[in-house]
């Protein structure tokens, strides 16, 4: 068998059959970074960015975003999500860090539930930024950990300091 599990023998895509799979509690966190001007930063922080809140409508476009993959990603199975957190840190004078834990009770993993999560936050970050700050970038989308499954637990090593 191939080890790109979307593809068949001939080389068609298709959508993998998960039936057989027995149900397991599984879990993934992904996480990104948006990088900005102090200033940008600074007003998100102090909730004076005009259109609102920014890290409340992100989380909630994070979740959203999550309960959606199956409609972004052809090949994603839709899952009867359990739960969806978005928490937001400070890393820098510059940079918001957004991870996002998505769990579920299912035969196939949420690793993707938890980039899209992080990715649709980082983009609403931008969207209500980028009248003051074009120049932010989004950056270091990347999936931190998975657990359940028979692939097993995986945990990405921790970045070295700096």
């Amino acid at each position: 068998m191939s080890p790109l599990t979307h593809f068949d023998e001939s080389g068609a895509a298709r959508m993998v059959d998960v039936g057989a799979k027995p149900e397991t509690h599984r879990l993934a966190r992904a996480s990104a970074v948006v990088r900005m001007s102090p200033a940008t930063l600074a007003l998100i922080r102090d909730k004076r960015v005009a259109k609102g809140d920014v890290l409340e409508v992100a989380r909630l476009a994070g979740i959203m975003g999550a309960k959606r993959t199956a409609d972004l990603i052809p090949l994603c199975h839709p899952l009867p999500l359990t739960s969806v957190t978005i928490d937001f840190t400070f890393p820098a004078e510059d940079s918001v860090r957004i991870e996002a834990s998505a769990r579920v009770f299912g035969r196939t993993g949420v690793e993707m539930e938890a980039l899209t999560a992080v990715s649709v936050a980082a983009l609403t970050v931008y969207d209500m930024c980028k009248a003051a700050d074009r120049g932010m970038t989004v950056e270091s989308v990347r999936l931190e950990e998975k657990d359940g499954g028979a692939s097993g637990h995986f945990a990405r090593d921790p970045a070295p300091s700096a």
